[in-house]
Order: C-alpha cells, then structure tokens, then sequence
C-alpha cells in the first residue's frame, strides 16, 4: 500500500472511475456537538495553566521578577491567544481541510495534490509533512509526563510531606491510562464534555476572583507591554517567548480533530467557552502574582484559598487524564493513517467500537508510549524541568503547518498572491519567532522533543522508500497480467473447486504467490479473484465507488478496492460488495487467500544506504502480517515465500 493519487494511480487495465469522497455525515445539533468538542478537542489547551505561566517566570531565565513582567508576559499570552490560534488555526488553517478532515497528514495530502508524482517538490511536501507528523509524536510522549505530572505536583501546595509521592502517584495515573485503553473510550467519552465544561468554568471563576483583587492587569490586553517587554529584555525576553509558547499546547488538536466534529462546533467551543475562561485564569494569576509575588512557586493552585486546594488538585488530574487521553487517541489514529498512506509497518489494529469506526486501539504503540513517557518522568522529574522539552514540538508542528497552508491557499484555492504573501509572511513571522525562542532551550531538554522526531522521521522515510524500491523491482521483473492469463487459458492447468483470492500490490503483474501455485501445485481455482487494495489521499470513498472489477472471461476476476485514508481495509466487506454489487458468490468457507511472503535481503547495489536497507529489513521482518491487517482468517490463508534483494 502506497500514498496514492487518484490523477496519476489508475491503472491501464481498470476502468478509471470518478472519485466522490464520502464526507462523513457529523450527527447532533451545535450545541451538543460543542460540548462533544470541549472533552475531546480542548483538554490539552485547557490544561495549559496548570504550568505555562510557572514556566514562563521560571528564575533560570534570569529576568528579575517585576510588574513589567507580568504585564509583560500576560500581555504576550494573550495576543498568542488572538493570532496563533483565534486567527491563524480557528479563522484560516482549519479552511484547509481534505473534504472535512483536518491534521497535518490530511494538509499534506492536499498539498501533493498541487505537485506531479516524483517530482522534488513533491518530495519536500511528503518529507515536511512527515516531519510534522513525527514531531506529534513527541508531543504525545510529553503531554501526559508534563499534563499528570502537573496537576499531582499540587498535592505538595497542601503539604511538603506529599513531595516524595508525586512520582510514584503520576506513574500509577498512568500506568492505569494505558491499561485502561483496549477497553476503548466510549463509555468515559460521555463523560469527558460535561467534565471539561466543569474545568472551564473553574478556570473562568479562579481567575475573575482573583482579578477582583487587582484589576489593572486587565491593561495587559496592550500590545505595547509585550512589545516593550521583548526590547528591554531581548535574549531573555526571547527565552520567556519560548515558554509562552506552552499556553498554545493543543491548538494542532483544533486542527486535527476537525473532522469529528466539523468547523462550527469547534469554533463556537472556542470563541466562547475555552478561550474566554482561559484567558480570565491566566490575567487572574497574572493579577494574583502582581498581588502575591511569593506565589510564582506554583501559581495555579495558589489561586484558590487552601480549603479548596485538594479538590482542585483532584479536578485538575482528571482533566490532565482527559488531556492525555485524547491525544493517546490522536496518536492512534495518526498512526492508523500513517499506515495506510505506506509510511509506517502493518500493526494489530484493534477496533473498540462497532458503532464509531474512529474508535481504534494499536497495541504497540499503546505500550511503547507508556515505556517513553514513565521513562521522560523519571528523567526529568518536574513538570517546569519538563516543559523545555515541550515547546519545540508544538512550535515545530505550527510552524509546518503554516508552510503547508501557504502551498494550499496559492495552488489549490488560487489566492491573490499578494493577500497569500501577507498572511503568510504574519503568521511565519510569529510561528519563527516561538520557534527561534524554543530552540535556545535544546540544551535544557528541547533535545527529547527533536530527538524522537528525528528517529520517527527516519523510521517513516526508511519504511517508504523500501517500499517503493520493492515496488520499482516487482515492476521491472514483473509479468504482465492480462498477456499472462490469456496464455495460462489457451493452455488451462487442472481447474479445482473453490474460490482462490490472490492480494497483489499491482494490477497490471501477476502475483508472485500466484506464479508460486502454479509452479508448486500446479491447479488453478474455478472461480480466481486478484485484489489490490489502494489507499487514496483522500479520507474516505463513498461505497458505490468502493470498487473496480474487470471480468477476465473464465471465471477470473480483477478487482480493485478503494478506500481512505481514514478508513480500514475489511476483507470481508470487500466480499459482500462483491456479492452484493457484482454477483460474485465467495463464501469464506470455500476460499482460500494466497498471500507472497517476501523475504528481503540488503545488498550493496543501488538502493538505500546499508544502515537503512538493514533497518527497512528488520521492519518489514517484524511488520504484523498481511492477513491479520487486513482481518483475514488465519485457516484460509496460504502464505508463499521468495527473497528479495534491495
């Protein structure tokens, strides 16, 4: 399976057909889909508070604390608010959706679409693309170390005593996440927007009863606090800029969870529950810390009376679970995308839900992100020592985001050069900026975040390309099918009952598997059904459209089925619209699946670098089989091997 696009993929044997994207149909009124939204898209936004502003007045910057300062910072908080996520992700990225779906890899797909198959621009867009996945997966591994960590460290606010059990309670928390998770997410999912709404209205309260007490930090809604701030205190002004970039943890989440919910939902959640509560707890610390500049230790739970403390502290680690659960689920789905459009192995993929096919659980990557995030808070500790590693992925994926919706607003929506120019040139000017501000902590723990993007990076790109290298060589020693066949028939093998199903990665070669049957056994089934699944760069395919069939004559069949890059491949859905749709009867019982068991061999002739071509060899070794990808019984699969040099 490769990323695929529908003007240059057809085939020369199968009839092209128009490609109609099934948009999914979001189901609900505003208001309840708003309140889905607030649990889902906005628990890692809306926990922000918890550590961005103890980041940001963190004393190793070396910025005396002052009450330029605050108005300083908060004033720089808020206009991050107004024109990274308010303008930038809710106003103009989220027009940039792939008929509805949103997330860097549906931007990437749009993109492609503006440049020829091959060619070094399309190239770049895959590899910037890719890049920004990876980089989410950093953001994942960091979000509940930092989200849980947080919120447990307010235990220490009742007591000093508390201190020693702070790691031992955050990696309970979330040892008890990731066990919790082949269950699936339906029943608490219920739970997570009436909970959120709950957080929300917290914040909002926490920071009006605190900007009572000073109201004048209101004026830090001036720019000119900020402007100043950043000429006074330029290097440790640009350092501070890098923390405030924490406040904007989420917001790729507004973007990439757009198609669960739609534009409007998303949008109204945001302009009037999550950015307005936000806003009135971060100018109520910023007010707090102008009143009680001692409480900088830990601002958030020192907003509140210490009556109130434990409650908070045990509010604020459900929302940190909800946070972390949902980009959990996000990685999930990236990597079930991932798969799909050929950068990354065939993995169990385990369905949660018979009624939300979004609902997924990938058991790998389920215990590997638990590996990596106890092993993050073990290393580091502290949820300020933390935050360092977080911004560069949040500033890195923003950033590449904002290339690739330059190359859509131009190409694909045809924008005035000019206005694509002026939007751009505003929203890189300030993406560079949080940028530039968060590489000057690499040395502080930046390094963890670009770390595990480069190795996923590496692993995706090396996984690609082997692919396509196996693919060029089977085309080049390739037999053409449909010269093939009409030699088989004029001189037909011994026909045997049943139905054979041969999976190719080809429709114009003959199989391997097949060649290996005919060599080994010497039969040819009554009924012979060649299946190439492709997967297009588009999110789902209406099922009128799903497939492609050419009758052979004799019982041989050639079928293409299409599907998206959102969808799942189902054998036995490709059956009943088989039946359903063509007349063709394979009864599972009767059929047997021939699948080619490649083995690779690295070989020093053109192709990949030696290290490479030995880890795409160990990947594709250990890559989950085809017939558990795609859900095949394991009684009807015959699997026939031959080696492969790359």
């Amino acid at each position: 399976m490769s990323l695929s696009n529908p003007e240059y993929s057809q085939s020369s044997i199968l009839r092209p057909i128009e490609i109609r994207p099934d948009h999914k149909q979001i189901k609900g009124s505003l208001p309840a889909l708003t309140l889905t939204a607030i649990g889902v898209v906005f628990g890692d936004i809306g926990t922000s508070p918890l550590y961005a502003l103890k980041a940001c007045f963190n004393p190793e910057h070396g910025i005396p604390f002052s009450q330029e300062a605050v108005f300083g910072v908060i004033s720089m908080v808020f206009w991050a608010f107004i024109i990274v996520v308010s303008l930038k992700y809710v106003l103009f990225v989220m027009r940039a959706n792939n008929h509805g779906e949103g997330g860097i890899l549906a931007l990437m797909a749009m993109a492609l679409r503006t440049a020829p198959g091959g060619s070094k621009r399309a190239l770049s867009i895959m590899m910037l693309g890719v890049f920004g996945a990876c980089m989410f997966y950093g953001d994942a591994i960091i979000t509940p170390a930092i989200s849980v960590l947080s919120a447990v460290e307010g235990m220490e606010i009742v007591s000093t005593d508390f201190k020693e059990y702070v790691l031992p309670l955050t990696i309970l928390i979330l040892l008890t996440l990731f066990i919790i998770q082949k269950n699936g997410s339906t029943v608490i999912g219920f739970l997570f927007g009436p909970i959120m709404v709950i957080w929300f209205l917290v914040l909002g309260i926490m920071g009006v009863y605190n900007i009572i007490d000073n109201s004048s930090i209101l004026a830090a809604v001036n720019p000119m606090f900020a402007i100043d701030f950043l000429i006074e205190h330029t290097l440790q002004g640009l350092i501070i800029m890098g923390a405030v970039s924490l406040v904007l943890t989420g917001t790729e989440a507004l973007y990439a969870d757009m198609g669960h919910f739609g534009i409007r939902p998303i949008q109204c959640a945001w302009f009037f529950i999550a950015m307005p509560c936000l806003l009135m707890n971060y100018f109520g610390q910023g007010a707090m810390l102008l009143n009680r500049p001692d409480s900088i230790t830990n601002p958030f739970f020192l907003m509140v009376p210490e009556t109130f403390t434990v409650g908070l502290v045990l509010l604020a680690t459900i929302a940190t679970v909800i946070a972390s659960q949902a980009v959990i689920s996000g990685t999930y789905s990236m990597t079930s995308q991932a798969i799909l459009l050929g950068f990354v192995p065939r993995m169990k993929v385990t369905h949660t839900s018979d009624k939300r096919i979004g609902q997924i659980y990938v058991p790998f990557i389920n215990w590997m992100l638990l590996i990596l995030i106890i092993a993050v808070v073990l290393i580091f500790q502290q949820s300020s020592d933390l935050a360092a590693a977080y911004g560069i992925a949040v500033t890195t994926t923003m950033l590449i985001t904002t290339c690739l919706a330059a190359v859509v607003m131009k190409v694909v929506w045809k924008w005035n050069p000019f206005i694509v120019t002026l939007i751009i040139t505003a929203f890189l000017t300030i993406d560079s900026a949080f940028f530039a501000a968060n590489l000057l902590k690499i040395m502080q723990g930046g390094w963890l975040s670009l770390t595990i993007g480069a190795i996923c990076f590496v692993l995706l790109m090396t996984w690609y390309q082997g692919r396509k290298l196996l693919r060029d060589k089977a085309i080049k020693s390739g037999i053409q099918l449909e010269s093939f066949m009409s030699a088989l028939l004029q001189n037909e093998p011994v026909r045997v009952d049943g139905n054979a199903v041969f999976l190719t990665a080809h429709v114009d070669y003959v199989p391997v598997a097949m060649l290996h049957n005919l060599k080994h056994n010497q039969v040819l089934h009554k009924r012979v059904v060649f299946l190439k699944v492709s997967i297009w760069d588009v999110p789902r395919i209406k099922k009128e459209d799903r497939l492609n069939l050419k009758d052979m004559g004799d019982g041989i069949y050639l079928v293409r089925a299409i599907y998206g890059f959102k969808e799942t491949p189902n054998i036995k859905g490709i059956l009943k619209l088989l039946e359903s749709e063509h007349k063709i009867y394979c009864d599972l019982l009767e059929t047997s699946f021939f699948l080619s068991k490649d083995t690779i061999i690295p070989s020093s002739i053109r192709g990949m670098a030696p290290w490479r071509e030995t880890l795409f060899t160990w990947m594709y070794q250990n890559a989950s089989q085809s017939s558990d990808f795609f859900q095949i019984p394991a009684n009807r699969v015959v699997e026939l091997g031959t080696k492969i040099e790359i």
